[in-house]
C-alpha cells in the first residue's frame, strides 16, 4: 500500500472515528466506510490500495468505533481500575 494511502486512512479515521456514547451500530460503520471510500477517491487513492493493507474498511472502522467507545467508557468512570 502506498505511503499516501496509509497517511490518508490514518488521518481520516483519526478525524471521523470518535467516541460515541451510544451502542455502535453497523449502519454507522457502513456510512463512515462509504464516506472514507469517497474521500479516498477524491484524493486519488484507489480503494484496492487501502483494502490490500487493511482488508474490509467497514470492519476496520467498526473496530475503531468500538475501541473509542471503550476508551470513552473507561474515562467516564475514573473510580474503575485500569485494565
Amino acid at each position: 500500500m502506498s505511503e499516501h494511502a496509509i497517511e490518508f486512512l490514518r488521518g481520516w479515521i483519526g478525524e471521523k472515528v470518535q467516541c460515541q456514547h451510544s451502542p455502535i451500530q453497523i449502519e454507522q460503520a457502513e456510512t463512515l466506510a462509504k464516506e472514507c471510500c469517497a474521500k479516498a477517491a477524491e484524493a486519488g487513492i484507489l480503494l484496492e490500495d487501502i483494502q490490500e493493507e487493511v482488508g474490509d474498511i467497514q470492519e476496520l472502522i467498526a473496530s475503531r468505533l468500538e475501541e473509542a467507545a471503550e476508551e470513552g467508557n473507561s474515562e467516564a468512570r475514573p473510580d474503575k481500575p485500569a485494565e
